[in-house]
């Protein structure tokens, strides 16, 4: 059978696997045993005189003793005092003095955290949604919390009794496995071999790309031919691709030695981190590929990584990953699937193709434009819900209307995701600034007048010309 794109990866960016208890957030953290009739809450009072022993006697009314108590000024307003309290659960009306303590706060988490430790802005997060990655150079954190890696192949993969080619995915994966952000992608020199595999399938695809494809697509890829050496006689090597997708939208590539959780992989996507393999699909069966290569990488994925709007469209999806609960992740890591894998769009009264899965496979990239698969309107709260298989063509494609709707789409599926923060990407320091206070809002609004006024400005220019 032909098919682009791995059965692998599709099971495993389908399932919202989570790695956070691999995670070394807890290298950052040290903890006291928590005490089993402990319950910590987190809370903001109005600077005044006699406000926390206000408070103090609703504990002392309702009998609840306290095990500890600190203060601090507020960090998010001068006017305030913020407090971590860990009070006796088995003892008094604990409920009933919670209640009255959130009714008085500024602000009100009861939190997991462990007793004797006050929380900070990034742990008290922590508690209420997983770890995420807030700076580019975090992914350095989960990049190698892979789930295969080099010569790990299955029984029934065309290269399990091939040790020259088991040899050569280990000698591949060891590449992404020391890389770090910031160092420059090593160069590959890649055999006869492993070129012929690649011309192969790169001559049966650029057959079909003019009538198949989307039209970013096709305006992208002779791009790539004259920057990037994209030819039948040469496999461009990452570093070159990823420079050049970087001054398009700053999207960038990152070496990675085998297949990452879901959650890992979509927050990447945030950052416009793509991570992708450098190795190749086994000689014998190229036309086949039971996980992500080289040529599903750099023939799916990277050409629509750098129109604007899909590599927006693109980001709001890992965006929407950060801090989300597994199930929401899962939810996610399905709509990335039918859309960024094997998504289909509309273009004037014709259908084309635009899903990664479908741009690197023969077969399915003709198949999927045919009436022989039904076809739905991308919704994310429908197209989160729906099955599919992994080893054979997809009975289902779901069409976008086009990327900006899309991208729309997903950002109001967004909101319905149960975090008690916002977040928004900062281009200019490649870092994640998580949205949940008063003051963080003032401060984008202030951004936002900005853009503005600029706009403002070069509306009244272009409307004098």
């Amino acid at each position: 059978m032909d098919n682009g794109i791995s059965p692998a990866k599709k099971q495993k960016v389908a399932n919202g696997a989570n790695n956070d208890s691999k995670s070394e957030k807890n290298s950052y953290l040290k903890v006291q045993k928590d005490p089993e009739n402990s319950v910590s809450i987190f809370f903001s009072l109005p600077e005044k005189v006699g406000a926390l022993a206000q408070i103090l006697k609703i504990f002392e009314e309702r009998q609840v003793n306290l095990h500890h108590i600190e203060s601090r000024p507020s960090k998010q307003s001068s006017t305030e005092f913020e407090f971590f309290v860990s009070c006796d659960n088995k003892t008094g009306g604990l409920k009933e003095a919670l209640e009255q303590v959130k009714g008085i706060a500024k602000t009100f988490r009861v939190l997991s955290r462990k007793a004797g430790e006050y929380p900070s802005e990034d742990t008290e997060r922590e508690n209420t949604a997983p770890w995420f990655p807030k700076k580019i150079c975090e992914l350095d954190r989960f990049a190698n919390q892979i789930l295969s890696y080099g010569s790990e192949l299955d029984a029934d993969h065309p290269g399990f009794t091939d040790p020259v080619y088991r040899a050569r995915r280990k000698e591949l994966a060891d590449i992404a496995f020391h890389y770090k952000h910031g160092q420059e992608i090593p160069r590959v020199k890649y055999t006869e071999e492993e070129i012929n595999t690649w011309r192969t399938i790169y001559n049966e695809l650029t057959k079909l790309y003019s009538t198949h494809a989307c039209k970013q697509f096709n305006h992208v890829f002779p791009l790539l031919q004259d920057n990037c050496g994209y030819n039948a006689d040469n496999i461009p090597q990452l570093e070159d691709v990823s420079r050049f997708l970087q001054d398009c939208t700053g999207f960038r590539l990152r070496p990675v030695a085998g297949l990452l959780s879901s959650r890992d992989f979509l927050s990447g996507l945030a950052f416009r981190v793509f991570h992708s393999t450098q190795y190749i699909r086994h000689s014998s069966r190229p036309m086949y590929t039971p996980e992500p290569d080289v040529c599903h990488e750099l023939l799916g994925h990277v050409p629509l990584f750098a129109d604007p709007a899909f590599a927006q469209f693109s980001q709001e999806i890992g965006l929407a990953t950060l801090g989300a609960p597994d199930d929401y992740v899962k939810k996610l890591a399905t709509c990335y699937w039918f859309t960024v894998e094997f998504g289909l769009c509309k273009q004037g009264s014709d259908m084309k193709a635009y899903g990664a899965g479908l741009l690197s496979s023969f077969g399915e990239l003709q198949y999927c434009l045919t009436d022989a698969a039904e076809k739905k309107t991308f919704d994310p709260a429908v197209t989160c819900e729906q099955e599919y298989p992994i080893t054979k063509y997809q009975p289902l494609y779901f069409v976008a209307d086009s990327f900006e709707k899309a991208k729309e789409k997903m950002r109001d599926y967004a909101k319905t995701i149960p975090r008690p923060f916002s977040v928004r990407y900062n281009p200019y320091t490649q870092s994640v600034e998580v949205i949940e206070n008063k003051n963080q809002i003032i401060n984008l609004t202030h951004a936002i007048k900005g853009d503005l006024t600029l706009l403002e400005d070069a509306l009244s220019k272009v409307g004098g010309m």
